[in-house]
């Protein structure tokens, strides 16, 4: 059960376990109608653990409820206990955390995250198909940090393996290309790969001087640092208008040197056999196939240096969790290293979780490195900016031609990234133009639009944020007012869920209802002056500007966990 984060939702809970004389967790919820309250507390698992009705053990905690600085009434609804939060407290609570100290707290500290994302092959090309493990990832390292843990965002490249083998093979046979660049390398994997299917011999050459590489030929190992190098710079290119960073960056091929102690600890404790010349850790019991650890000709594979990955990341980290953000098509090699791990006596198998993602389709159609189709992701973020500068020209013709070109950058960034975190994680994703670059609906724009607004309303104020966090919130009396601040109250048990299901997707569906709710509050005054935000009374519109305020600061908060920036003007 998430944790309760947001001291309402905790006092809610607590008021009807003491009530009740229990120390079963209980969920809170937001009633479906307002009218019956602020929160809503089930006592179903008290019931279950007691035999007992659940509306009768409602009734009984309702009629039992005391008043304090939080909480103002309860009342019984089925088996439901509906409570009601002192709306002066919550709003309080609200402006002087997010103006001032932060709505999250730290709950993870003391602790720490791994978490494995991105991880593509060298010598290719950042394509737009890694696009949701490295935005998916990010955002779950980001939102992780919001809540206080240390996270160790790890890039595992993909530099070691027979693929790479058949490369060195191509250069062999056609030459090294120069300059050396990732589109080169990439047109000459493409042509040895369309070459080896009417020639089967050529996978074995492949595999032929991989061998050549792992067993440490100097001129190959020269050879194989050069492609590295240019990869890494070629994708920090990428990496860097994403504003992704990593804490650890290291290849397969680092873990090289832990090969034979890694067998020989599997040996050891009698989980490594031989079958058809392979050594293998048998996996039958489990219902798996075996993993294998290293091929009838010699060579190791990824699975091998996964465990080896593993076990370095445990001793050098001690993590709580360990994630790989990898998709979903890769579950089974995960459920083999888990069980492998597990198997060999390492309880802290247990903490190493695999985070699957579906699949990307940009135009209804997946693209493939391995038969030339590919998409760039840099190309993609390149279109969306060009789209959503053409917005810009619609919604705000006298930006500054400079400023409008910065705010199109971080808007179609934003473009590329939410469209790839707001479906649920496991879902496919058909990524259509149409649909993304929107200032209505499931985009980012639309969000940051909002955020925009906030801050327009803020500077046509003419008040700082941070000076409104002790504002006076008695003018608040609206109805659109007190649900937009319950809302902006929940970013932390929101930021929690999103962090305890890795599931960036559940922060972004509460953006979007954070940015429904102020719509349908600051439009109130197209309507009726008297209910504009920056209203004639002062104290009132200083009310009103702190709210304005508090929910930019929740607004920007969540789109930089995400990934996004906050432009101040759209």
């Amino acid at each position: 059960m998430p944790a309760l984060l947001s001291p309402f939702r905790r006092a809610a809970a607590a008021a009807v376990a003491q009530a009740l004389g229990t120390d079963v967790a209980l969920a809170v919820t937001t009633p479906p109608d307002p009218a019956l309250g602020d929160y809503a507390v089930g006592c179903f698992p008290v019931a279950k653990a007691r035999s007992t009705n659940p509306a009768e053990l409602a009734r009984r905690a309702a009629a039992a409820f005391q008043p304090d600085e939080l909480l103002v009434a309860a009342t019984a609804a089925g088996p439901y206990v509906n409570l009601r939060a002192d709306r002066g407290a919550l709003y309080r609570h609200l402006f002087s955390s997010a103006l001032g100290g932060g709505l999250i707290p730290a709950v993870g500290a003391g602790k720490t995250i791994c978490v494995d994302y991105s991880s593509p092959n060298i010598a290719k090309h950042l394509a737009y198909h890694h696009i949701r493990s490295t935005v998916i990832g990010q955002a779950l390292v980001n939102i992780h940090r919001a809540l206080g843990y240390r996270v160790v965002g790890i890039n595992h490249l993909g530099d070691w393996g027979t693929s790479f083998g058949m490369l060195l093979a191509g250069c062999a046979r056609y030459g090294v290309p120069e300059p050396l660049t990732v589109t080169a390398l990439n047109e000459l994997y493409v042509r040895y790969q369309t070459e080896a299917k009417k020639d089967a011999a050529l996978e074995d050459e492949g595999r032929a001087w991989f061998k050549k590489l792992e067993d440490g030929d100097p001129a190959l190992r020269a050879l194989w640092q050069r492609i590295r190098d240019v990869s890494l710079a070629a994708f920090q290119e990428v990496y860097d208008l994403l504003g992704v960073r990593f804490d650890e960056v290291r290849g397969e091929a680092a873990y090289e040197p832990d090969i034979p102690k890694v067998i020989a600890l599997l040996e050891g404790k009698g989980l490594a056999t031989v079958s058809e010349g392979a050594l293998v850790v048998d996996l039958a019991a489990e219902g798996m196939p075996p993993l294998i650890l290293r091929k009838a000709d010699g060579t190791t594979i990824y699975a091998t240096r996964d465990v080896a990955a593993a076990i370095y990341r445990w001793e050098t980290y001690g993590f709580e969790r360990s994630l790989y953000v990898v998709d979903k098509g890769q579950s089974l090699h995960f459920k083999q290293l888990f069980t492998t791990l597990k198997k060999a006596g390492f309880d802290w198998a247990d903490r190493m979780e695999h985070v699957p993602f579906g699949l990307v389709r940009l135009g209804g159609k997946k693209t493939s490195t391995r038969q030339g189709r590919v998409v760039l992701l840099k190309d993609v973020i390149d279109e969306a900016t060009t789209r959503v500068a053409a917005l810009l020209k619609e919604t705000n013709p006298d930006l500054p031609p400079a400023e409008a070109e910065a705010v199109a950058r971080d808007v179609g960034v934003g473009v590329v990234v939410f469209a790839n975190l707001v479906a649920q994680r496991e879902k496919d994703v058909d990524f259509e133009w149409e649909d993304v670059v929107s200032l209505h609906g499931d985009a980012a724009p639309y969000v940051q639009y909002a955020h925009a607004r906030t801050a327009s309303i803020l500077r046509r104020g003419g008040a700082a944020a941070a000076d409104l966090a002790a504002a006076d919130p008695a003018p608040l009396g609206r109805d659109e007012e007190w649900a937009l601040a319950k809302l902006l109250c929940d970013l932390p048990d929101e930021t929690a869920r999103a962090g305890e299901t890795d599931e960036p997707h559940v922060l972004c569906r509460y953006l979007l209802d954070v940015c429904a709710a102020f719509s349908r509050w600051y439009t109130l005054g197209n309507q009726d002056p008297s209910l504009k935000v920056l209203a004639a009374d002062a104290p009132t519109a200083r009310a009103r500007l702190a709210l304005n305020a508090a929910t930019g600061a929740v607004l920007a908060q969540g789109l930089g966990m995400l990934g996004l920036k906050a432009p101040p003007v759209m």
